[in-house]
């Protein structure tokens, strides 16, 4: 690959406007947004005036014909992230999409069919790069804290109904989901990214306030293949708004608590009697921090993601996070909505090839468009 990698963005919305930014300023890799495109040509020309890019379409084809990006970054709604992926690959360049990567896990498999060494797929989970979640890890892998025993994961926000009014949210055939598929996610998967693969879930989803055809809230229990279980909890209801993952290990509870993006300050450790070694451990971070903490003010956040994704592509390896850690969250999503609609425990085998929950998070059920 030549030393300046050459970016292009698809979907010039909120989202795009406040990340796209961090891809060329994100550590030592050159690169630059080199084509953007998007069907709302005001959106579109004020994404081009702020970030500088030179060439802008309505079309993605057209973009990837004539500008020849090294990397798409996708901010488009979740339904269109299949098609525009696949376009993608095909045509060489690789993919870095935001979350959810696909809406279900047969649209994410075929995804998966179209990828190369490369080009390759990766889906933004920014939360899993910043500096606790590293430390936390490393903790992890250490045996320091023990085994882990008890999990909380709760995703409780607020949106209100113009929030679920846009056209394609609150759909099961353009966005997939309610706030399981599209705001929990980011906390089930810093879960699964420290805890490890699922193997049974046990939910239930309520619409409770929201006209919406999908849910506004989700509860589920969580059993981990390491024994750990979990209480997971996604809503749109919630007016004081939160994100919160707790860890109960054998040698120390860990918490961080904060909403869209969290600061080394956010996380506390309580150690267990007579393990004040934890303490210490946690305060003495990681040898070497500066790599794994390279969210500046060591927040989470795209910044530190997207730098190794940008290394990565250099180095020619598979960018963070990859696509079968990405799956393992999609599964987890699917799962809750196997159960809470069957009304039943789920294993992983029930979401699989085959399962009316692998081809649509919506089931069998009426109104899945």
């Amino acid at each position: 690959m030549d030393e300046m990698i050459r970016i292009a963005v698809v979907g010039t919305g909120d989202v795009a406007m406040d990340h796209a930014a961090a891809l060329t300023s994100s550590g030592p890799v050159a690169a630059k947004i080199v084509a953007a495109a998007d069907t709302d040509r005001t959106r579109l020309d004020a994404f081009l005036a702020k970030h500088g890019a030179p060439a802008g379409y309505d079309d993605i084809d057209e973009l990837l014909a004539r500008s020849r990006p090294d990397l798409v970054y996708l901010c488009t709604p979740p339904g269109l992230h299949r098609d525009q992926a696949l376009a993608c690959l095909r045509s060489g360049a690789s993919v870095l999409v935001e979350k959810p990567p696909a809406l279900s896990l047969r649209e994410l498999d075929e995804i998966a069919a179209a990828v190369g060494e490369p080009p390759w797929f990766a889906t933004v989970f920014q939360h899993r790069f910043g500096r606790g979640q590293a430390r936390l890890k490393a903790l992890v892998d250490s045996g320091l804290l023990g085994r882990p025993l008890l999990a909380v994961c709760h995703t409780t926000w607020f949106r209100d109904q113009a929030y679920f009014d846009v056209p394609w949210r609150g759909r099961w055939d353009t966005e997939g989901g309610g706030p399981t598929m599209g705001l929990g996610i980011h906390q089930m998967d810093m879960m699964l990214d420290l805890l490890g693969d699922w193997t049974e879930v046990r939910a239930v989803t309520r619409t409770q306030a929201r006209r919406t055809e999908t849910e506004d809230v989700s509860l589920a229990h969580v059993t981990f293949a390491n024994g750990a279980v979990a209480s997971v909890v996604n809503s749109a209801l919630s007016p004081r708004q939160e994100s919160y993952l707790r860890y109960d290990f054998e040698h120390a509870t860990v918490e961080v608590t904060h909403l869209y993006g969290y600061r080394d300050e956010d996380w506390r450790v309580t150690p267990a009697p007579g393990r004040d070694d934890v303490l210490a451990a946690w305060q003495a971070g990681l040898s070497g921090a500066g790599d794994v903490a390279a969210a500046q003010n060591s927040r989470s956040g795209h910044w530190a993601q997207f730098a190794k994704v940008l290394s990565s592509l250099r180095d020619g390896t598979p960018p963070p996070v990859p696509l079968e850690e990405s799956r393992r969250t999609l599964a987890l999503v699917a799962g809750i909505y196997a159960s809470a609609a069957t009304d039943r425990p789920v294993k992983p085998s029930d979401v699989s090839p085959g399962a009316p929950f692998y081809d649509s998070m919506a089931g069998s059920r009426a109104g899945s468009g």
